[in-house]
This record gives structure tokens, sequence and C-alpha cells, in this order.
């Protein structure tokens, strides 16, 4: 009987006194001392976490505010407003009513040349030319910026996040500058990027609505000595400032 009583003591002692493997002959792990209880079935990670959370990475019981989805431009431009003059204004360059003629054409051409020489801004469409206000695709504006009133006199000082207000068929689009460009008339390759319907990346498709803000190089060419023309008087370099359309609203 003592035997049986000593045996029996020891074997209690083995089972108390070492909680890992007491724990493990139970079935489960026991947790050191001082760890964290396991995470109830209202703590465990949302759905889509990836990886299994562990105790000290146990999601809390809040669930997480849900992200919007991302604002789709509206309303869709009517086949008027596209071929409507529309009015543009700079707010970070005090631009204010600026007239852009739409016409068919590409950038630049004899057409869009005649218009700017006007005073007022340019806007080519077709096939070799841009979309119009508001439109997925490439709303390109061009206009002077040493002649004929320079309207577009301080587009090359327009830096990333200036906004660009365009108002057409009761509408205004509120694009944001987030590109430069420069390209060379000189240069095919260079032109299409200008005119491309995805700015710089011509032939492909878009899925924005972006503008494109075109003007020349005239005092940068000829700081550098470099007095080209083409047959239309424009200067080799346009610098082009590019915006994608964040958000749309009534015209007051």
């Amino acid at each position: 009987m003592v035997r049986r009583w000593v045996a029996a003591a020891l074997l209690t002692g083995v089972l108390v006194g070492c909680s890992d493997v007491a724990g493990e002959l139970a079935g489960t792990p026991s947790a050191p001392a001082g760890t964290p209880a396991p995470p109830t079935a209202s703590e465990s990670a949302p759905a889509g976490t990836p990886g299994t959370p562990t105790r000290s990475e146990s999601a809390p019981t809040t669930t997480p505010t849900p992200t919007p989805p991302k604002a789709t431009p509206s309303p869709t431009p009517s086949p008027t407003a596209r071929r409507t003059t529309s009015v543009l204004a700079i707010p970070a360059l005090r631009v204010n009513g600026l007239r852009v003629v739409p016409y068919t054409g590409t950038a630049d051409d004899r057409p869009g040349t005649v218009i700017q020489d006007r005073g007022v801004a340019a806007s080519p469409r077709g096939a070799r030319g841009g979309v119009g206000p508001g439109e997925i695709g490439n709303f390109i504006v061009t206009a002077h910026r040493t002649t004929h009133g320079r309207p577009f006199g301080r587009v090359p000082q327009l830096k990333h996040g200036d906004h660009v207000l365009v108002t057409a068929g009761g509408v205004v689009y509120d694009y944001v500058i987030d590109q430069t460009m420069t390209i060379s008339f000189r240069k095919p390759a260079e032109l299409a990027q200008q005119n491309a319907a995805v700015p710089g990346r011509p032939g492909v498709a878009p899925t924005r609505a972006k503008i494109t803000l075109s003007t020349c190089a005239t005092p940068e060419d000829h700081a550098q000595g470099n007095y080209w023309k083409d047959a239309l008087g424009n200067p080799e370099h346009r610098i082009n400032k590019i915006g994608t359309l964040v958000a749309t609203r009534p015209a007051s």
C-alpha cells in the first residue's frame, strides 16, 4: 500500500508541477504565465485578413469602417457640350473666364492656330485630336504664351496639385495637375505622346478623364539659342501640364 501511495503521489506531482506537459496531455497547450488568453470569436481578425493572428496580434473587437468606393466622374457630358465653347479657370495663376473653342483637327494645326491668334484657347477634337471636357480620354487645350494676349503666359509655372476648372454644359469639371511633359515639334513620336488618349502613352486605351494644357517653350528655346519655327510660327518645343479629373459639380 505504501508503495502504491508513493507512486500515485509522484505521478500527481508530475502532472501538476509541469503545466506544459499537463496541457499537452489534455490536448490544449497552456500559455506561459503572463501571456494573454487566446482571442475569443468576437476578437478574431475580420474575414480576408492575411494569416492567423497571434495572441499579441489579435484584431480589436471593433469592426473596421469600410473604405468608400472611388467616385466616378459624372454626369456624362452631353453631345452639345462637346461642341460648344467651354470656359477655363486656373485659380493658382489667376486665370478666369478663358474661352476654349473646339474645332476638328489636331493640336496647333492651322485651324487651331487661327483660334489661338484671337487671344483664346483652342481644343482639337476628332480622330487626331482629343475629347471634350469631362470625357474619358485627353481633353487638349492650347493657347499662346508670349503673344496674342498671352493667355497661357504662366502655365509652365503650374505645380502638381494645382486645380484647373472647366465649365461646360452647366457642369464644372475639376482637374488636378499631376504631370509635366515637354515635347518637340520636330519629333513625330513626341507629338504623338502629346495627342495620345493617355498623355505620353500612344496606343493605350484611356480609362480616366485627363486634361493637357499645352503652350510654347519659346523663352526656353531662345535661351538655348534655338530659334527654329514651323510654317505656322510654332517653336520647336512645347510644355504640357497634364491633369486628372477628380470631381464634378453643377455650375452656379
